[in-house]
């Protein structure tokens, strides 16, 4: 995107978010510039990191992604999560979860094929063994929750508005969160920053300019120009060989074009994707330095 591109489209922000959204042609004019609007991309860098490739014993071998949604559908998956789970406060949100994995297992028995953020979670920790992990979108903490709990010395950088009442649940911040990991079995450093994770992020990394993730989760703001900047500056802190992980292409399905910009299209990704049940996780392992964009 130039920069023209890029002033043009901040203009035309300014301007519909300026206009009433009146009637079904407003709403029809908000879709469609929701399908159009140019959005920012990620700038990478030459030499990030991989993970492993050091010698003969630590080979660079990420999984395949079929390796990786295997196992986020696996049995194993849906145990750990329904584990945890219940060492978690129980709310809502939660109790539905774990009744929807014990109903999926005891009607469809070994044949059941399911995979939400929680269970891709828990297959790119297991394969990738996070010594770092950066959550955007905390709310309760249970996405991290299945990191702390299968990496316990993993150290875990969360961003979040902390939003009151935000999916339905009480949203108590970041001071839940920490309990919340601590119950779950995480003892690493824990660092939670609250505010606009397009503002505070990038701040957050210009102050640590050597540090990269191991696994990132994307699952802040759903608009397409607040998912393209958190994707555009969390992903070039991706080390090669580690996971991203997504949710809610289901129901946000303007985020598709956002996703395939940034992740399907781009081959230092290789993706999957589950778009079945209600919410839609999906994953892209970085399995290149270069790709489409640089």
């Amino acid at each position: 995107m130039t920069t023209l591109d890029a002033t043009a489209g901040e203009g035309l922000r300014a301007a519909l978010g300026r206009l009433p959204v009146i009637g079904p042609a407003g709403r029809r004019l908000r879709a469609r510039w929701e399908l159009a609007q140019p959005f920012p991309l990620p700038r990478y860098v030459a030499g990030t990191p991989r993970i492993g490739g050091t010698g003969p014993l630590d080979p660079f071998f990420p999984p395949t992604a079929p390796t990786l949604g295997e196992a986020a559908m696996s049995e194993e998956a849906v145990r750990f999560v329904s584990e945890v789970a219940g060492r978690l406060t129980q709310g809502g949100t939660l109790a539905k979860q774990r009744f929807f994995f014990e109903w999926g297992q005891a009607k469809f028995g070994r044949n059941w094929r399911f995979a939400n953020i929680l269970t891709v979670l828990w297959a790119a920790a297991t394969f990738v063994q996070p010594k770092a992990y950066l959550e955007i979108g905390v709310h309760r903490g249970r996405s991290a929750a299945i990191v702390g709990a299968l990496c316990p010395d993993c150290a875990i950088y969360g961003f979040d508005l902390w939003i009151p009442g935000y999916a339905g649940d009480d949203n108590p911040g970041p001071d839940f969160v920490r309990d919340e990991l601590r119950a779950a079995g995480h003892r690493g450093e824990l660092t939670l920053v609250s505010g606009d994770s397009g503002e505070t992020l990038p701040a957050f990394l210009r102050d640590h300019p050597d540090l990269y993730f191991d696994v990132v989760t994307v699952d802040g703001g759903k608009t397409v120009v607040g998912a393209a900047s958190d994707f555009a500056n969390a992903l070039p802190r991706l080390k090669v060989g580690g996971i991203l992980v997504y949710d809610d292409l289901a129901v946000f399905p303007r985020l598709e074009r956002v996703w395939h910009r940034v992740a399907r299209r781009d081959d230092r990704y290789a993706t999957w994707e589950f778009p079945d049940a209600r919410f839609g996780a999906a994953a892209a392992i970085r399995v290149g330095d270069r790709g489409r964009f640089t």
